[in-house]
């Protein structure tokens, strides 16, 4: 069993009772780990909040170095971490690799920021006495970061990084299917000398102690990654105590291809941003416009571009020119997928490509195109979770749009084009949170992200994830006479 990180020590829980973690390409039991409880929540916010007073008080840079010594150990271990996210998650190496890559961009990001929280100076009228305000910036306390199963370690770095590097303490809660990696890099914090309680690990469902997490009187900050339903519920728990939180929540990005768009770019472009992660990303290409005078172009393109990528062991490298896709997470979420495709068909829509589940052990699924189903169906409403892209032909970039902003998500959206008319109107018209123009959808450490409508609100990324970790006190000096 690999054991919870509480207070500096390792343990097997409360309840001394385990859950196992599976490897999604083979349906194997890699190891155990213990099935958190109420009792193990309790403890850790209590130590993250003991820890908390010292802290908040250690120098800012004394905190960024010992994030600098944490990102040293993580290059160290690099391989070992990598191979550890590819049997828990499912991910071929190479996807695995990029993952830690990214966590370690956005580590050292906020550790430069860490030492740049200004405040301001405001003059104040006279009346009562000559007097100036400051508006002072200092951390919350407890955070709760509790993070998904499709990037355990990118979208654990882009809490624990800056809610540390502001002053706070955090409580991870990964997924209970990808709790290994992250032990692990917790353990290597710990072997960076970052005081006992800092960060704290706890294992298990998050029915049961993410819920105890969020309702937790000493946790001040929640920040979320995961479906619009659970952020919704755990929206509902927290907003009795006023809570301040960050909800990255579901999407389905459309992406539009205008007549100009360089199609072989576009083509690998979509490819990549639908299929990377064998298509688990709340960030992706999900809905795809393309005008009807390069439809077919497109297709053709896109099509032999996807009929490449061959699923397999994420440890096993493809013969060239095929690509490596790992299997889905779960076999629940392919059996959601397989229906969310049959209800395409059903409506009007063609298989172009795919559409299989391979026989054997995994939760394995071709990468599938489904053209012109209908436009109120599963795949458009709903965020199709895997590798499947719906495309629609569209006869001008107003009916591109509409088609866009017809769906309940907003987290991003892209355009393939060189019209700045077109980049213009996609911009401001299109109802998303993040826009690309001519690359695939992905977020950068250095802008902040984040949804509108149900893909959730807050912003992660960038100087503004690290306001989020702050809270701005004003302050009067008076009796300057």
């Amino acid at each position: 069993m690999v054991e919870m990180l509480i207070a500096g020590e390792r343990t097997a829980g409360a309840a001394g009772e385990a859950l196992p973690v599976i490897d999604p390409a083979t349906e194997e039991v890699i190891t155990e780990v213990p099935r958190g409880t109420v009792q193990d929540v309790d403890r850790a916010v209590e130590a993250a909040h003991t820890a908390f007073a010292t802290w908040q008080k250690t120098d800012a840079e004394d905190r960024a170095n010992l994030l600098r010594k944490a990102i040293a150990l993580i290059e160290r271990d690099r391989k070992a971490l990598t191979e550890s996210l590819v049997h828990e998650q499912g991910k071929p190496f190479t996807e695995a690799g990029g993952e830690i890559h990214h966590l370690i961009h956005g580590l050292n990001y906020y550790a430069d920021l860490a030492t740049k929280v200004r405040g301001t100076h405001q003059a104040l009228p006279s009346a009562l006495s000559t007097a100036f305000g400051m508006v002072m910036r200092r951390p919350m306390g407890v955070v709760a970061a509790i993070v998904p199963n499709n990037f355990p370690l990118t979208l654990l770095g882009t809490k624990l990084a800056p809610a540390l590097m502001a002053g706070n303490t955090v409580v991870v809660k990964p997924a209970a299917t990808t709790p290994l990696t992250t032990l692990k890099i917790a353990e290597l914090l710990q072997e960076a000398e970052f005081p006992a309680g800092v960060v704290n690990v706890i294992t298990g469902s998050g029915g049961e102690i993410g819920d105890a997490l969020v309702t937790h009187d000493k946790v001040r900050r929640v920040a979320f990654t995961g479906s619009t339903a659970v952020g919704r519920h755990i929206m509902g728990l927290a907003a009795p105590k006023l809570k301040r939180m960050t909800m990255e929540l579901g999407g389905s990005d459309p992406v539009i291809v205008a007549p100009d768009a360089n199609i072989k770019a576009a083509a690998r472009g979509i490819a990549i941003g639908r299929f990377w992660n064998c298509g688990q990303m709340c960030l992706g290409g999900k809905r795809l416009y393309v005008f009807e005078e390069v439809y077919d172009e497109l297709m053709e393109q896109l099509t032999r571009t996807v009929g490449k990528y061959e699923p397999g062991l994420g440890w096993e490298k493809a013969e060239k020119p095929a690509i490596r896709v790992g299997p889905l997470h779960t076999s629940a979420g392919r059996d959601e997928l397989l229906e969310q495709l049959q209800d395409a068909l059903d409506t009007g829509g063609e298989l172009v490509l795919g559409g299989e589940a391979p026989e054997g052990p995994g939760y394995f699924m071709q990468p599938t195109i489904v053209a012109n189903p209908a436009v109120d169906g599963r795949v458009a409403r709903e965020e199709t979770f895997g590798p499947v892209l719906p495309v629609w032909k569209v006869s001008d970039l107003d009916e591109a749009i509409a088609l866009s902003n017809e769906s309940e998500y907003g987290l991003g959206a892209s355009v393939w084009t060189n019209d700045i008319r077109v980049i213009n109107r996609v911009a401001t018209e299109v109802e998303a949170g993040m826009k690309w123009v001519n690359q695939f959808h992905y977020g950068y450490d250095e802008l902040p992200f984040g949804g509108v409508k149900q893909s959730g609100y807050g912003k992660e990324h960038g100087m503004e994830g690290l306001d989020y970790y702050l809270e701005d006190i004003s302050v009067v000096i008076g009796g300057l006479e």
